[in-house]
């Protein structure tokens, strides 16, 4: 049996998993990477070189804010949440992935 390799993810599915991680309430980047990769079983690693550029650009898109805030065990951290907006495209994005999962699984199968 061999162990399963941490997989590099794709910037849609990137976007797509810290949507839905910041949608279960104000997470900070460190945070969302290691909830991703718990909740992941350990095979989805999100590097900080990809993590941080993305979180950027998903608030430049209006879908997170941010804001300072007391870490309570250190010093002060960006808290990412979702907007109205967010939570919007949050719901497309899942519609659109899981169409796209099964179009991949259909073609698997045959």
């Amino acid at each position: 049996m061999h162990m399963a390799k941490k997989t590099d993810l794709i910037q849609g599915t990137l976007d797509l998993l810290i949507l839905k991680t910041v949608a279960h309430g104000p997470i900070h980047g460190y945070g969302i990477a290691q909830r991703i990769l718990v909740t992941s079983k350990e095979l989805l690693q999100v590097q900080q070189g990809s993590l941080y550029p993305a979180l950027h650009r998903l608030e430049r898109k209006g879908v997170l804010k941010a804001e300072w805030r007391e870490t309570g065990t250190g010093p002060m951290a960006k808290f990412y949440t979702l907007t109205a907006a967010g939570r919007t495209c949050l719901r497309q994005e899942m519609q659109q992935w899981q169409r796209y999962a099964g179009a991949v699984a259909l073609v698997l199968e045959s």
